[in-house]
């Protein structure tokens, strides 16, 4: 009786915990959420030197708390599992953890307590509350028209590197030192500034010939510009004119995408059917009555 009572609380903790179904498991979430943005607000506050000169203890006070209440979250992710490793080496695991130690780590090192501010991965938990699932097949698709693109994306930009390099050595034999470009590294360095458009001006030629050389740098960086995204863009054009030529079993995997957070205690398996009683990764049982 004992065991099935432990069962029964570590069941419900689970739930509450990992997914988003039920009204408690909604509202662990937000409150989360919400902890986690008043976390990033505070860092971001403490970086004001007048603002953490005025208000530090309460900011630190404030960061103490959060902190502890994200270490007992994650003791309790930890308890709720049977398998626990398998958590603290997931995404989200090391994600917990990376986002409660730098606090600790300000005890002894100065300055790491900024490192809180990669609670913003944890964020990506508000997918999960949102249901957002029903996008995942358009970003999967978007991921493999880069994927199919890297080759000539990765020989566009080796071709864009060479181009850097010859005109960035041209302008050093034009210009010289005199002009800012005191060696080619440097010029080089103008050249890919100034070909991606972004122009910061701490170098810029002064001779006629170097002004007309940078002014045709200045045309093809727009060029290139397009290049990656028209590369990418015919790849993503093709994946989705091949729609019609997918099998029938492609197809009801695409139409197959769940919106529960169902979440296994015991493999952490994710994206189980509407109403499942059983993981489909290790077949256990997903929910105790």
């Amino acid at each position: 009786m004992e065991n099935d009572n432990k069962h029964t609380w570590k069941t419900k903790l689970h739930e509450i915990i990992y997914e988003a179904d039920t009204r408690a498991g909604k509202l662990f979430d937000i409150i989360l959420l919400i902890a986690i943005l008043a976390s990033i607000v505070l860092v971001m506050l403490e970086s004001i030197s007048s603002f953490d000169e005025k208000y530090h203890a309460f900011l630190n006070v404030s960061e103490w708390v959060i902190t502890i209440l994200f270490t007992i979250e994650y003791i309790v992710r930890i308890i709720t599992v049977n398998k626990p490793i398998k958590y603290i080496t997931s995404f989200y695991g090391i994600v917990d953890l990376l986002s409660t130690i730098p606090k600790y780590l300000s005890l002894f090192f100065v300055g790491s307590q900024a490192l809180v501010a990669l609670r913003a991965l944890r964020l990506l938990r508000i997918f999960r509350i949102l249901k957002l699932a029903r996008y995942l097949g358009a970003s999967n698709q978007l991921a493999s028209a880069i994927k199919a693109s890297r080759a000539k994306i990765s020989v566009f930009l080796f071709a864009v590197i060479i181009a850097s390099v010859i005109f960035g050595t041209i302008m050093y034999l034009v210009e010289g030192a005199d002009s800012g470009f005191t060696n080619i590294p440097k010029s080089v360095y103008w050249c890919i500034v100034t070909l991606t458009t972004v122009g910061f001006g701490d170098i810029a030629p002064v001779t006629p010939l170097g002004q007309f050389i940078a002014a045709v740098i200045m045309v093809m960086g727009y060029g290139i510009i397009a290049v990656p995204t028209g590369i990418v863009s015919a790849e993503y054009t093709k994946a989705t004119n091949s729609k019609d030529k997918i099998t029938k079993e492609e197809e009801t995997q695409l139409k197959t995408v769940t919106l529960n957070t169902q979440c296994c205690a015991n493999c952490l398996a994710v994206k189980h059917q509407d109403g499942a009683e059983f993981c489909h990764k290790c077949g256990c049982k997903l929910h105790y009555d």
